[in-house]
């Protein structure tokens, strides 16, 4: 089946950026590629960036830990772009959650990831545009470098979800099928209900469609989202327009408290 459509949305042409002034008591949780870190041509572009690196370690000392990052990445790609100073990870879109304390939880691969994994990396063959992504749990067809064959990606990813059951996600210049489970809005939710997250106000930040799941989540929880990115139909509260915003914004909030 294709992924399910989103709750009704606004334009977020009009959005301002999100407050300062927030409670100590909010919960941040964070996309990666588009949001912390620019999107690169290829996935493997994206490396450890020791800005990066103590901007989060701030925050985390800030909130007292809560600080998450829920991206479609793999955990052990996860770990290695931020060198492991972040404990909470929701990998793959929600479908391994790596819990403040260590404790990892994880999924069966669906049995219709070994055909889509064979036909997918086919058509990477077929076009050097394409790149193939192979995450475990889902594989996924880029086609940044190939914006010619998105309606053949698309088309053949939807034929393999029909076929196969697995969920079609689509995201920023790709194609991705994935074990049905948990997404992004699912892994915040399990988030909240463990230390050192139990009775935070959550703000999930992102940029792609696939984080809609957070910012709902996030609102439903008395939250919000954070777009970024160019303006679209979100459920999003509010908006930054680049990772540089998104990165001055993150560096206000560990600014100390002035009487």
């Amino acid at each position: 089946m294709t992924a399910a459509p989103f709750s009704a949305r606004t334009e977020s042409v009009d959005l301002h950026a999100p407050p300062l002034d927030l409670p100590r008591s909010i919960a941040l949780f964070l996309d990666l590629d588009g949001t912390l870190a620019p999107i690169m041509p290829r996935p493997d572009d994206v490396g450890p960036d020791p800005a990066r690196a103590r901007l989060l370690a701030r925050l985390r000392e800030t909130l007292e830990d809560r600080v998450a990052v829920v991206s479609g990445r793999s955990l052990p790609d996860l770990d290695h772009i931020l060198g492991r100073g972040v404990p909470a990870i929701g990998a793959v879109h929600g479908l391994v959650r790596r819990s403040a304390d260590g404790a990892v939880t994880t999924l069966e691969p669906h049995a219709g990831l070994e055909d889509a994994r064979r036909i997918l990396g086919e058509l990477a063959h077929c076009d050097r545009g394409l790149l193939f992504e192979d995450k475990g749990l889902s594989v996924a067809l880029h086609y940044r470098n190939a914006p010619s064959a998105a309606e053949a990606v698309i088309e053949a990813a939807e034929r393999l979800s029909q076929a196969t059951g697995l969920i079609l996600q689509l995201g920023d210049m790709v194609a991705e099928l994935r074990t049905p489970g948990a997404d992004k809005g699912a892994a915040l939710t399990a988030f909240l209900r463990e230390t050192p997250f139990v009775g935070a106000l959550p703000v999930f930040v992102g940029d792609d469609l696939t984080d809609e799941d957070g910012f709902e989540a996030a609102q439903r929880l008395g939250g919000f989202g954070v777009l970024v990115g160019q303006p679209r139909p979100t459920t999003a509260r509010y908006r930054l327009s680049d990772t540089r915003d998104v990165s001055r914004w993150l560096q206000a909030l560990t600014a100390p408290v002035t009487a």
